[in-house]
């Protein structure tokens, strides 16, 4: 299995919250706790989003869109997380740290995140052959997608959660559970990302983007969308009216993809690869021209300089025949 990587958002919020937490050693601030820097580098990776988004607007002259990002950019950056959060009510998670700082974490570190999809990458690529793909960190203007699958069978559009909880689900609405050493409930809340967005809609969204834009390029394409839950100690609970298809093991949804039969043959999943990667480019923010400025135009030669005035003599006269006439 060959791997395409576009983004790596887990490691850049790693990278983000270890630097901050090096910043409060060196300070010696107790106050700055792992998930309260955790909840910082996520709200900083947003920010740098929204402003990637502004400035690609700004680049093609979407003016409205432009001014959309920069009130988004507002907003974000008046909801910055606190350094001192408030203490979230027994048995429900922190609403503005999510559940990372609760045992269950519902939203996990970037460490945990990251260790997850490695685990995920590892997995697929000891079932699944050299006729797959797997582009990781695929991002449109509606959200990113974690993995797409391409192999023969088609396109597989996963999202990934890993938290050690049970997780329920009833169409869009998902929930998580976490309990203690005793079996006791220890945290229970909506699963949700800060859009409010559950595992399937934040799944579905980019996934009916990227559907439509290959669709009008390359063909009728049909994508299955998949949430894997990742953790080992990740459980499915009950769940009503799934919109989407729910996995606890990587390994087990790449044996069931191996064993499905093949559609597409090896020069469509070409064309599809070409695709994404080219959408994925057009995706991504406009890199700024130089700030040089621009050279004053030439003088304007005789040729030009009869022209024009003989443009303002008959406009001259235009005017004059229309006073005339309205005497």
């Amino acid at each position: 299995m060959r791997t395409i990587e576009l983004s790596n958002n887990p490691a850049d919020a790693l990278r983000l919250a270890s630097q901050r937490r090096e910043d409060a050693d060196r300070r010696g601030g107790p106050s700055y706790g792992s998930a309260v820097t955790d909840a910082l580098a996520r709200h900083e990776l947003l920010v740098r989003r929204a402003t990637s988004a502004r400035d690609r607007a700004r680049a093609q002259r979407h003016w409205l869109a432009w001014l959309r990002g920069a009130l988004a950019i507002g907003r974000l950056r008046r909801l910055a997380p606190s350094p001192t959060p408030g203490a979230a009510a027994p048995g429900e998670a922190d609403p503005t740290m999510g559940a990372a700082a609760a045992p269950g974490q519902a939203n996990p570190t970037p460490e945990a995140a990251l260790h997850g999809e490695r685990q995920v990458v590892a997995d697929l690529g000891k079932v699944l052959g050299d006729d797959w793909v797997l582009v990781r960190g695929y991002c449109n203007r509606r959200g990113e997608i974690d993995y797409l699958l391409l192999g023969p069978p088609g396109l597989v559009a996963i999202e990934s959660r890993h938290l050690a909880a049970t997780v329920a689900c009833d169409g869009d609405k998902w929930r998580f559970t976490t309990f203690d050493a005793d079996g006791n409930v220890a945290v229970r809340g909506p699963l949700a990302d800060r859009r409010g967005r559950s595992p399937s809609v934040q799944l579905g969204e980019p996934a009916a983007l990227l559907e439509e834009f290959l669709s009008s390029r390359g063909g009728k394409v049909s994508m299955l969308r998949v949430v894997l839950l990742t953790h080992p100690d990740a459980k499915l609970g009950r769940c009503k009216n799934a919109t989407v298809h729910i996995a606890t093991s990587a390994r087990d949804l790449a044996r069931q993809l191996g064993d499905m039969p093949p559609v597409i043959g090896a020069v469509q999943r070409a064309r599809l690869e070409e695709l994404i990667a080219r959408d994925q480019r057009y995706q991504e923010p406009r890199r700024p021209r130089g700030d040089a400025r621009r050279e004053p135009p030439d003088p304007p030669g005789p040729r030009a300089r009869g022209r024009r005035k003989r443009q303002r003599s008959a406009g001259a006269r235009t005017g004059h025949s229309a006073r005339s006439a309205s005497r």
